[in-house]
């Protein structure tokens, strides 16, 4: 895939001429971040019209960013960086979560959740999600019969961390079903009018979920979390914590799963390594995480004093972006970064983040992406792609993530 012709010789970025974050950019990020990162560890770049904000490119500064508490997450303070009127994305019932929180509160939220995610209480979810993706597997076995093609990516790798979350969260299937759907338009929509109405069907559901579950509790994490009997959470924490356990418990893995599948199709001697040796499944999973990160970038931030990156000085009151896959991409950390090796160790990838934001639910993740790339090649001893389909990455430049896997598998007999 080549460059958009428009952005190749707009560098130096500067205010007046700041990179635009287009379609060839969500196509092929890596091409544009081996640029960068050999320009600069930070750059200029347009969001939301004329809104420019810093993209934090280069590993070292990356990580440094993201446990730097002159950067804020506050949602309040982010709204505030919005165009007039269009506050879609920063209101109370669905940011007034942990991660659009700093401390003292950001603390407070998640150390509610927090043993909800250890290793040990993820290990004892195993059995559990072998079940989910074994039955999933059975009903692709089914459409691909005969050579059909097969969308991995709706039939196995959304439905099956769907499954999982809304198991842990109590979530009914009609309504995982439902939360997907309205949640699309937030992350790929800048309409303003399409942005408000899915906010508000959002808003909506979760309510009815909540109230539900004050009802008629069940054994489940957001019962918990509805009937504490301390450290009650107010009507935006709990729909806003609900919005952020079901949104990042199965959206960061989808594309793990996805883009791990696709990384492997598409690099067949690494394939071929992993099915010699399964039990380097676990490092292949955190080298999946670094060549094809889930997340672009991580969400955003605000400076809240000036912050030196070398020659460059980011001043009070801007907006910054750290984006996770162009640190995973770093030749300063990694050795042939652009290069798929699921035997590389060690490897120390951003695409959980760092510091107070560290991913909550990375152990689930993790587990989750284990099973589900190590059950569908137990299942299939020869898995195609279909060449008939361009592939395309969803229109977010957050989300990292295919909109479609057409694939052909064939069985074990």
């Amino acid at each position: 895939m080549t460059l958009d012709p428009a952005w190749i010789g707009a560098h130096p970025a500067t205010p007046d001429s700041p990179v635009r974050l287009g379609r060839a950019f969500i196509q092929d990020p890596r091409a544009y971040y081996r640029r960068l990162n050999a320009e600069a560890p930070a750059h200029r770049v347009a969001i939301w019209g004329a809104t420019q904000a810093w993209l934090i490119t280069r590993y070292t500064e990356a990580r440094a960013m993201l446990a730097d508490p002159r950067l804020s997450k506050d949602w309040r303070g982010l709204a505030e960086f919005l165009p007039p009127g269009d506050h879609a994305p920063y209101t109370p019932a669905l940011n007034s979560h942990m991660l659009q929180q700093d401390p003292p509160d950001h603390t407070r939220l998640r150390k509610l959740l927090t043993k909800e995610f250890t290793a040990g209480s993820v290990r004892r979810m195993r059995p559990d999600i072998v079940g989910i993706a074994d039955e999933l597997l059975d009903a692709v076995a089914r459409a691909a019969d005969g050579g059909a093609v097969v969308d991995l990516m709706q039939a196995y790798a959304i439905r099956l961390p769907l499954g999982v979350i809304g198991t842990l969260l109590g979530v009914p299937p009609a309504a995982r079903d439902r939360f997907r759907l309205l949640c699309e338009p937030l992350l790929t929509s800048t309409d303003p009018a399409e942005l408000t109405n899915a906010e508000n069907a959002l808003i909506e559901l979760l309510t009815g979920l909540i109230e539900g579950k004050r009802t008629l509790p069940t054994d489940d994490l957001l019962s918990a979390l509805v009937n504490a009997p301390v450290d009650r959470l107010s009507r935006e924490e709990l729909l806003a914590t609900a919005y952020l356990l079901i949104l990042a418990g199965y959206e960061t893995t989808v594309n793990l799963i996805g883009n791990g599948i696709f990384a492997l199709l598409h690099n067949p001697s690494q394939l071929a390594t992993l099915r010699a040796d399964p039990r380097l499944l676990p490092v292949a999973v955190e080298e999946f995480l670094r060549f094809e990160s889930p997340l672009n970038t991580a969400t955003m931030r605000y400076s809240t004093a000036p912050i030196r990156l070398g020659e460059i000085e980011i001043p009070a009151g801007q907006l910054v972006l750290i984006a996770l896959l162009g640190a995973n991409h770093d030749e300063r950390q990694f050795e042939t970064p652009d290069v798929l090796d699921v035997a590389r160790t060690p490897n120390p990838h951003l695409a959980f983040g760092h510091g107070i934001h560290h991913c909550l639910g990375a152990p689930l993740a993790r587990l989750e992406g284990e099973i589900a790339i190590g059950r569908l090649l137990d299942r299939f001893e020869r898995i195609t792609l279909d060449d008939n389909v361009i592939l395309r990455y969803r229109n977010s430049t957050l989300m990292h993530g295919l909109t479609a896997l057409p694939v052909r598998l064939w069985q074990r007999r």
